[in-house]
């Protein structure tokens, strides 16, 4: 396996990880962020894995996926989460938005962003 595409396989594992540790401890707020972490750093290995290059330096999970030429294969509900995780990179850093966030990111909400963003890392991985 290319090292570059270990590399960033290996993070989107750890952060999965400490998702799943911020879900046990009920800081909601670090699930969001962690998840969006986890699949930006998965769609950074299959950037490698399709364009044998260095993924561009973004945050934003459409338009690596687009940069990527990989956007086209998310079925219509994988296109929804990515939208719906998107803006927890961002949210998540500011004070401004935590308030708010905090209010909609529930253990209920956090279990199922969980789970969706184990789905999404499991459907690329098959695809690494």
């Amino acid at each position: 396996m290319d090292e570059r595409l270990k590399y960033w396989l290996d993070l989107s594992d750890y952060d999965l990880e400490t998702a799943i540790a911020m879900q046990k401890s009920k800081r909601y707020l670090y699930v969001g962020f962690m998840c969006h972490q986890t699949i930006e750093k998965i769609f950074k290995a299959y950037f490698i894995k399709l364009n044998n290059e260095t993924p561009p330096f973004s945050h934003s999970l459409s338009h690596l996926a687009n940069k990527g030429g990989f956007y086209h294969e998310f079925s219509e509900d994988q296109k929804s989460f990515i939208d719906q995780i998107e803006p927890l990179n961002i949210e998540a850093r500011y004070p401004a938005h935590k308030d708010k966030l905090l209010k909609s990111l529930t253990k209920n909400k956090c279990d199922e962003i969980l789970n969706e963003t184990t789905k999404l890392q499991k459907w690329i991985k098959v695809k690494l």
